[in-house]
């Protein structure tokens, strides 16, 4: 994918999309009020071409609700064995399937790693099974158990906020509004994929679902209230923004209270955004602690790894690095009814 250098070189747009990662105002005019809160003299049109540019030349890929495992549908993170000769083929089967959102090589026995989300359990091992019957591979299961920090966003301006959206006022009542189930299915789907970058985008999702606006936006700020919606803001493209540099960490922790301990331990590392456990699979897979590292380079990936083992004094317990050297898809959870 070619990358607009532009978006890259401006520090304005960079600024923009690392805020509105955790910070989007739930209201008519988001844009508006985004314009408002950002230094310098744009209008509401300057921030969607911006963002659309954005958008455009991938870094970012939407604008849209983060869903917490469990909270809406299904998922699960599957891995594969697959022969060299056989990738190209089995890519193209894993790709085909909208259910699969992620897909990565890593350099592991285990190289095919991908997420397979759907709104039920059993559509998620229908997936899986039909994927085994195509590639004569059978892919490992390794679905949540629990969940120790998430957040796909990423700091690359610094800890400093250039816009400064204000937030719900704890006074604010939430409730949900009286909708269909059918309209709140498509609303789901409509927000995990993106709002459309316009005047009034959660308008125009109304029109799509049936729904007013002022139910569509009632309705997130009640997920978000209840955590059913995690975060709702920009998910940008990491790689596309130069973190080239990524690793899955597993770690073998079997006592349970020592896994726990470890496990809030590196969810507070500010270098891993993702910490969860997933049940091992002997005698193949025996790790029951995922992390996710993000770096810019090999050697500061390399640093961050042993910086974290050396201050969590985790050195002794077996774990195994498993860098991601190719990125075949990336998109967001399709959840709802589309």
């Amino acid at each position: 994918m070619t990358i607009n250098t532009s978006i890259l070189d401006n520090k304005l747009a960079l600024h923009l999309l690392n805020d509105l990662q955790h910070s989007f105002p739930i209201e008519p005019r988001p844009f508006y009020t985004i314009s408002r809160n950002f230094p310098g003299s744009f209008f509401e049109g300057d921030i969607i071409e911006l963002l659309s540019d954005s958008l455009g030349c991938g870094v970012l890929s939407r604008i849209g609700a983060i869903f917490p495992p469990k909270s809406v549908g299904s998922s699960t993170l599957a891995a594969m064995s697959v022969p060299s000769e056989k990738l190209s083929h089995v890519v193209a089967v894993v790709n085909s399937y909208r259910e699969v959102n992620h897909n990565y090589l890593r350099d592991h026995f285990y190289n095919l790693w991908f997420v397979v989300a759907a709104n039920t359990k059993q559509m998620v091992l229908n997936v899986l099974d039909d994927i085994e019957c195509k590639t004569g591979i059978k892919p490992l299961n390794l679905p949540m158990v629990k969940e120790y920090h998430i957040d796909l966003a990423f700091k690359f301006m610094g800890e400093g906020k250039l816009c400064t959206i204000p937030s719900i006022p704890d006074c604010e009542i939430f409730y949900e509004p009286s909708v269909s189930s059918i309209c709140r299915e498509m609303l789901i789907a409509a927000i995990a994929s993106g709002i459309p970058l316009v005047s009034r985008p959660f308008y125009e999702i109304g029109l799509r679902c049936g729904l007013s606006e002022f139910d569509v936006i009632n309705q997130i700020k009640y997920w978000m209230h209840v955590g059913v919606v995690k975060r709702f803001g920009a998910v940008v493209r990491h790689h596309e923004l130069g973190f080239r540099s990524n690793a899955m960490c597993v770690w073998k922790i079997d006592d349970v209270n020592e896994r726990e301990r470890i496990a809030l331990k590196l969810s507070d590392e500010p270098s891993v955004t993702l910490c969860y456990e997933r049940p091992p699979i002997l005698p193949d897979w025996p790790y029951q602690l995922f992390t996710m590292i993000h770096a810019k380079s090999e050697i500061e990936l390399r640093t961050i790894v042993a910086d974290i083992v050396a201050r969590n004094c985790i050195s002794h317990i077996p774990h195994e690095i498993l860098r991601s050297t190719q990125r075949f898809k990336q998109v967001g959870a399709q959840y709802g009814l589309q």
